[in-house]
């Protein structure tokens, strides 16, 4: 049974002494907010592999639409929604635990508006947007976190991670956002 986290909660979905590959999917979605004035937001998703410093272990290890696969091939991203509409993930980032480099020490799951200040879109303006993880063989999902009253001026937004912990792979929900979008993030983990 999926379980419905809340900000700063978290779930072990895989132990390293496992035997097996555990392959994941995690998937973002969201909708237009029916009172903005343009339905035109296209929302990207984005990973950074992250080391022991808090940064991407090199530029290879930001997975993104221009770069849709760590050079691990532990993350490969799924292709582009340009509209969010439509029902189930806009847009999704396929995990496979075994093939991590073993200086990853977490994965940052992002979302950020594409064109955001030119097109003078935010956060407030996307309704239902969430993050969730499942395995992808069964497709049973493991843990959802729904964005709530945490979106503003917003233009980027961390919405999850993977941390390793003593052996195992946590899922965590990590809502955080910045105005200043993409680039912003790339600051920080680059």
């Amino acid at each position: 049974m999926a379980i419905n986290l809340t900000k700063g909660s978290k779930i072990d979905i895989i132990n390293e002494s496992q035997i097996g590959s555990k392959i994941f999917v995690v998937g973002l979605g969201w909708d237009p907010n029916t009172n903005s004035s343009t339905n035109s937001f296209d929302l990207d998703a984005s990973a950074f592999l992250v080391g022991s410093n808090g940064k991407i272990i090199n530029d290879e290890y930001f997975v993104f639409y221009n770069n849709p696969k760590s050079p691990d091939g532990s993350v490969i991203y799924g292709g582009d929604n340009r509209t969010g509409l439509g029902d189930g993930d806009d847009e999704i980032l396929t995990i496979d635990t075994s093939k991590f480099n073993s200086e990853i020490q977490q994965v940052v799951f992002c979302c950020s508006i594409d064109e955001a200040i030119a097109k003078r879109q935010n956060f407030s303006m996307i309704e239902n947007a969430y993050i969730r993880i499942y395995e992808q063989n069964s497709g049973t999902v493991l843990a959802t976190y729904f964005l709530a009253e945490e979106a503003t001026n917003e233009t980027a937004f961390i919405l999850g991670r993977l941390l390793k912990t003593s052996g195992v792979w946590e899922f965590e929900a990590y809502p955080m956002g910045y105005p200043e979008g993409l680039a912003q993030l790339l600051e920080i983990y680059a």
